[in-house]
């Protein structure tokens, strides 16, 4: 299909039987710290919370009777999988929607709320998305892809149209998320070919970056791995049609990480009081990198607030990550005396600034080591001051606020040395939460090791977090390894994370 074959079907296009025309509103919050405008496309208010009903509308509204006299069935994350429950549930037609068992709680209830079929199956999409073709074939259903179809793609891009409409003036930068490509393929085709000099950006978690590795290979790839915070985005291969008018009309891609959308989640409540999914927060958390990392000033951006099915009990992994994503928290570990007056002492190299943890264990009658969260006021150029700040005091000190391990585990289990343990090795697992999940890894890892230490944190998120270690002889080391190998879940090796040698060695 051509742009202007896009074009005619995105005018055409049969979206507002279930959808609204969202608000384009503007961040006065946020426009007035980063000094540009920020207007926020809030399809977090479409009746699912989420832009994907557009898509799913059109293509089940243009399908032919014959076509699903059974029915029609998707494979979803959650989002896609309420806009085909509710577009089927208008037109009176069966809907067969298969979720990993990832899925949260949340968008599962929202589907069948609607009249959807809830399937649950494999911990990824893609497994999803493999038994759905299957059941496709055996029920006779008719497929509907959740972004790699022209229709799909047009129902995307009214929202393109409603933004040139809505706008009130010139726009530099439409920020787009980016899963399997639909919504920026959508929005891409009908912006560009009416107003090419509006930059389209699109926005991926940096570990979930499928699109962005796809525009440079020069085709589409499959990711080994995709991160699980941003669910929504969270596709291993983009679609080829998508990856085609992307290739053609988008200027740029941004990768934010978790803390930086946590941040957005956090700015887009105090502007809207509203709280978006992670995959909602990632075009502002791209807006202000692209800022910062530009020197921006006095441009308009629209970025796209594309959903808000979140679980409650997500909030607090989210509240606690946004803090280290605004540069108004950092994390420090520091080597003091073991002697009288050293805490004070170093509480007042800190200066007067907010203390958020601080943590301590007992090292050795010379040594003590802390672990403490601090508050900024002026970001990463007050972190760098302060580090500077305790070197020249005298103190051995490490900054860990972009330590992974450090910030899930280590800040809540600080001092756990063992005296005894002469081989530990430490490993970071993530796999898929659901009942059982922590029983099935114990189960899988088997009774042939010494486990060393074990730390276990359920942050309300679709999967389960374990640091552990493990007491092996050298000997034994080759074994080990190929066992990590055959269980499937993801896994880091930790033994030489500096959070590690302080604390936990």
């Amino acid at each position: 299909m051509n742009d202007q074959d896009y074009l005619d079907r995105i005018e055409n296009a049969r979206v507002y039987d279930v959808a609204i025309e969202t608000p384009l509103e503007e961040a006065r919050g946020l426009s007035a710290r980063i000094g540009n405008r920020v207007l926020m496309k809030r399809e977090d208010l479409q009746p699912v919370f989420s832009f994907k009903l557009r898509g799913a509308y059109n293509k089940i509204a243009a399908l032919p009777e014959a076509a699903v006299a059974n029915g029609v069935i998707c494979s979803s994350a959650g989002n896609h999988g309420q806009g085909v429950a509710l577009a089927a549930q208008r037109r009176g037609i069966r809907a067969v929607i298969v979720m990993p068992l990832t899925t949260p709680q949340i968008k599962i209830g929202a589907v069948r709320e609607l009249g959807g079929e809830v399937v649950l199956h494999g911990d990824t999409y893609d497994d999803a998305y493999a038994h759905a073709r299957e059941l496709e074939a055996s029920e006779k259903l008719s497929f509907i892809h959740p972004f790699d179809d022209p229709d799909v793609i047009a129902g995307q891009g009214t929202i393109g149209a409603e933004i040139l409409r809505q706008a009130d003036g010139p726009i530099d930068a439409i920020f787009v998320p980016i899963g399997g490509g639909g919504l920026i393929a959508g929005i891409a085709v009908y912006v560009k070919s009416l107003q090419p000099a509006i930059r389209i950006i699109g926005v991926e978690p940096d570990d979930s970056a499928a699109m962005r590795d796809s525009l440079q290979a020069g085709s589409p790839v499959t990711l080994d791995h995709v991160g699980i915070f941003a669910d929504g985005v969270a596709v291993r291969r983009v679609g080829d049609e998508t990856f085609r008018i992307c290739q053609r009309h988008v200027d740029e891609i941004i990768t934010v990480d978790t803390d930086q959308i946590c941040a957005a989640i956090r700015d887009m409540f105090e502007d809207t009081r509203s709280i978006v999914e992670p995959a909602g927060g990632l075009a502002v958390a791209a807006v202000k990198k692209y800022v910062a990392d530009n020197n921006i000033a006095g441009q308009t951006f629209v970025s796209i607030s594309c959903g808000a099915n979140l679980n409650f009990d997500r909030l607090r992994h989210i509240a606690e990550r946004a803090a280290i994503g605004e540069q108004q928290e950092m994390l420090l570990a520091a080597e003091i005396p073991e002697e009288p007056g050293s805490f004070r002492r170093f509480c007042e190299a800190l200066g007067r600034r907010g203390i958020t943890e601080f943590n301590y264990r007992y090292s050795d009658s010379n040594k003590a080591h802390i672990f403490a969260g601090v508050e900024l006021r002026h970001g990463i150029d007050e972190r760098r001051e302060l580090l500077e700040q305790l070197q020249q005091a005298g103190y051995e000190v490490v900054d860990l606020s972009d330590n992974e391990m450090a910030k899930l585990h280590v800040r809540h289990m600080v001092g756990g040395r063992s005296s005894t343990v002469a081989n530990e090795r430490l490993f970071r697992f993530e796999f898929p939460e659901r009942p059982g999940a922590l029983l099935d890894f114990l189960n899988a890892i088997g009774t042939n090791w010494n486990i060393s230490l074990f730390h276990y944190r359920n942050h309300g998120s679709d999967y389960g977090r374990i640091l552990a270690g493990i007491d092996i002889a050298d000997k034994e080391t080759e074994e080990l390894e190929a066992h990590l190998a055959e269980l499937g879940y993801s896994y880091w090796e930790e033994s030489e994370n500096p959070a590690y040698a302080m604390f936990l060695a």
